[in-house]
């Protein structure tokens, strides 16, 4: 093997980081790239209130140098997901085939199609698949239609788990103490005036939840919205997501649109779970 040249230069910042690096518990630092993981926080850092950012604020939301997210930023406009006037940068529409390559490639989105389908055939209403990720619920399939989209969401959108029925059963139904830990860490937001935002109160709804085994969430993040949700279990017993109804409020009373949606939700999420 040749030795470097003593005019070889140095490796390149990411590299260097990204052998330096520690690996998080659980991966052997050998099989850890550090470097793609900043990759992805550069992106992740692209938000409703930063859209477009210089390199150095792009390094300050990742904890990089400037030198270093500018490199980043460099190399994904290169790849084309994202864009630059030469100072600030913003992403591309690209992106977007991340989301789709799950969308496309996951199985549980498409097994579930055929039962969403049943469920807006029985309800007139739009029936979605959602699953957390972190504090968000995440839409990955949905079946109905567009009647109103101050009351629906486009595949891939996530929405605060604490203000949508499906987020607050899915995390209703963690361990004890992971859900005092969620509790004890989360900074609660206020929506509108019927956001729970009190940890007591919010305590007590996951508990009601719980109990019942499925959940309402009305006017939580608009005025005009209503969820109800039933868990997602696969045929082990396992939750792997929430099988929910988002509707206009409209004139029917909370308790007949339950009467109205519930046992068409049970009735899906039960079938589906002989086939996940």
């Amino acid at each position: 093997m040749a030795l470097p040249s003593p005019h070889t230069p140095p490796l390149p910042e990411a590299h260097a980081a990204d052998t330096g690096d520690e690996a998080p518990a659980g991966l052997d630092r050998r099989d850890w790239i550090a470097g793609l993981e900043r990759g992805v926080s550069i992106i992740e850092a692209f938000d409703d209130a930063h859209p477009r950012m210089t390199a150095s604020e792009a390094g300050q939301r990742t904890g990089m140098t400037r030198t270093a997210a500018r490199r980043y930023l460099l190399t994904l406009q290169h790849m084309g997901y994202v864009a630059s006037d030469g100072k600030l940068f913003w992403l591309t529409p690209r992106v977007l085939r991340l989301g789709q390559s799950y969308l496309e490639s996951a199985r549980l989105p498409r097994i579930v199609q055929p039962f969403l389908q049943r469920v807006t055939a029985g309800t007139h209403e739009t029936a979605y698949l959602s699953v957390l990720d972190g504090d968000d619920v995440v839409y990955i399939a949905r079946n109905g239609p567009n009647r109103s989209m101050n009351t629906g969401y486009v595949l891939g959108a996530r929405v605060p788990a604490q203000v949508t029925a499906s987020g607050m059963l899915m995390l209703a139904l963690r361990s004890d103490a992971d859900l005092a830990r969620w509790l004890a860490t989360r900074e609660l937001k206020v929506f509108t005036s019927f956001t729970i935002a009190d940890k007591e109160d919010l305590r007590k709804e996951f508990a009601r939840i719980r109990a019942q085994g499925w959940a309402l969430s009305e006017q939580q993040l608009d005025l005009n919205s209503r969820g109800i949700a039933v868990p997602l279990r696969d045929r082990h017993g396992a939750l792997v997501g929430a099988l929910n109804i988002t509707m206009p409020m409209g004139q029917e009373q909370s308790k007949d649109a339950v009467a109205r949606v519930l046992p068409v939700l049970r009735e899906a999420a039960q079938a589906m779970r002989n086939q996940i």
